[in-house]
């Protein structure tokens, strides 16, 4: 155990770090305590010896981290506006995020500036008519409505879901009027996002342009719900959100553009960072594109510094990030699957891709196997969690539709890249994007419309685990089977 601690002390330290946050969502510690005592093992480490003292720092930055969850999470849930329910006022606010559109309304992120003239920061969820929507980082004056998030019903509770957000109050909106646009980084990311938004599926409408802007910018408020049912039931629902393959390939490209035009390889390193800090501002703070984000940004910095890096270091980092900002982040299901499928990645894909070596299946198939496999059992507990659903297909649907996931990737980036100089190129770029996209929509709906894509019974659970069991059991021998030459 000394030999782990002197070997990965960085693992370590950003190991007790994360748990520390984590903590602060099962109790929450109070700062004095924590001070004196963050002090005091502070001060016997400096006094120790050196395994003694990575011991001390790790208790002493668990503890770090769970002071400071405990007071992110007293800032979360604090709210000036819970006391006034059921009342009426003029405010101003920012939209902080898209437009989504339901059944009966229109649902929008905001935070309140003024709220009857009282000057206050909070982060609200509005309801506005259905009709034309509010666009991000628009500045509102309106008339609004204060009241409580729904309870459970149906499956969901809202009031639970937005709490986590550090969201306790929806305001249903009657008259607004847009004021003007935010500006400073917030601005940046809106202008970023409409760019954006605007170019991945110029001149397309419907299903297609729907995809890809969920593909690109994981936001799937244009497909329809039968749509969406069928990427959910296919186990193709995880290519709506912006993950890690992204991030990489906007990196890859900076680095690509870099080298075609010959500039040294330190400047297109600067070129990923920035590509990548900008890709996450557009498409905002989701878990997987945080996490992402942070690798990427930190493995170009360990190459800026000639430092080697560590991918569990890196996603060790990526979670303390997310939870140091939002403990509740934890608690979220993105943020779950997310984890889940790259720890999947790192666990047991290597695993999966050697029992596979003896199938007749190529080098390539073979490793689209091995992560669906990997990421789709990691990934099954929490969907049945969260969702009382497991996907049964996602193996072959992952396969169906990996060649054209990462052509739609290259060729949206590269309609954003050469929208400002060409709207035809781009246009033409985003037609030939289209036919991945209906190719995507395909095979969602072939695999997701089967009668055995997915099990929503407990029942139909339990077979499954007794049946998987059961082939386990046959496939792996006892160990203390005799062998066929017994000794004599």
């Amino acid at each position: 155990m000394s030999e782990w601690w002197v070997r990965y002390p960085s693992q370590l330290l950003a190991g007790s770090l994360c748990l520390g946050l984590a903590s602060a969502n099962v109790v929450r510690v109070q700062t004095a305590l924590a001070v004196v005592v963050i002090a005091l093992l502070g001060g016997a480490a400096m006094a120790s010896r050196r395994h003694r003292r990575l011991t001390l720092l790790a208790v002493a930055l668990g503890l770090v981290g769970w002071w400071w969850g405990s007071a992110r999470l007293d800032a979360l849930d604090r709210s000036p506006l819970t006391s006034r329910l059921d009342t009426a006022a003029r405010v101003r606010m920012i939209i902080t995020g898209p437009a989504r559109r339901g059944r009966y309304d229109v649902g929008a992120p905001a935070v309140v500036m003024r709220f009857d003239g009282r000057t206050l920061r909070e982060p609200v969820q509005l309801k506005l008519p259905r009709g034309r929507a509010p666009p991000q980082g628009a500045i509102l004056d309106a008339l609004v409505r204060v009241t409580a998030p729904r309870g459970p019903k149906n499956g969901f509770d809202e009031r639970t879901w937005l709490r986590r957000k550090g969201v306790h109050v929806v305001l249903l909106v009657d008259r607004w009027r847009i004021s003007g646009r935010r500006g400073g980084l917030g601005g940046v990311a809106d202008t970023l996002r409409a760019q954006l938004q605007g170019s991945v599926a110029r001149g397309l409408t419907g299903y297609r342009a729907a995809v890809l802007e969920g593909v690109v910018l994981g936001e799937d408020s244009g497909l329809s719900e039968e749509l969406r049912h069928r990427f959910r039931a296919s186990g193709l629902y995880h290519l709506l959100a912006v993950s890690g393959q992204n991030v990489a390939l906007v990196a890859g490209s900076a680095l690509l553009l870099a080298w075609l035009l010959g500039i040294p390889r330190v400047v297109g390193q600067l070129g990923a960072l920035a590509a990548i800090c900008g890709y996450v501002l557009t498409v905002g703070a989701q878990p997987s594109v945080i996490r992402a984000g942070v690798a990427g940004a930190l493995g170009c910095l360990a190459w800026l510094a000639a430092r080697a890096s560590d991918r569990w270091h890196l996603l060790l980092v990526g979670a303390i990030v997310l939870l140091a900002w939002n403990p509740y982040t934890l608690l979220d299901a993105g943020f779950q699957f997310s984890f889940a499928a790259v720890l999947a990645i790192f666990l047991l894909v290597p695993r999966f891709r050697r029992f596979l070596e003896g199938y007749p299946l190529g080098g390539s198939l073979r490793l689209v196997v091995a992560i669906s496999a990997a990421c789709g059992l990691a990934t099954a507990p929490i969907a049945w969690f969260h969702f009382h659903s497991v996907q049964l297909l996602t193996v072959p649907a992952n396969a169906l539709a990996a060649p054209v996931v990462a052509p739609l990737l290259a060729l949206a980036l590269a309609a954003a890249a050469v929208a400002p100089f060409s709207p035809g190129a781009a246009a033409a770029l985003a037609w030939l994007n289209g036919w991945c996209a209906a190719y995507l929509v395909a095979v969602a709906r072939l695999v997701g419309g089967l009668p055995i894509a997915q099990i929503r019974s407990t029942r139909s659970l339990l077979v499954l685990l007794a049946g998987a069991l059961l082939a386990a059991a046959y496939a792996c021998p006892p160990r203390w089977r005799q062998s066929s030459n017994p000794s004599t």
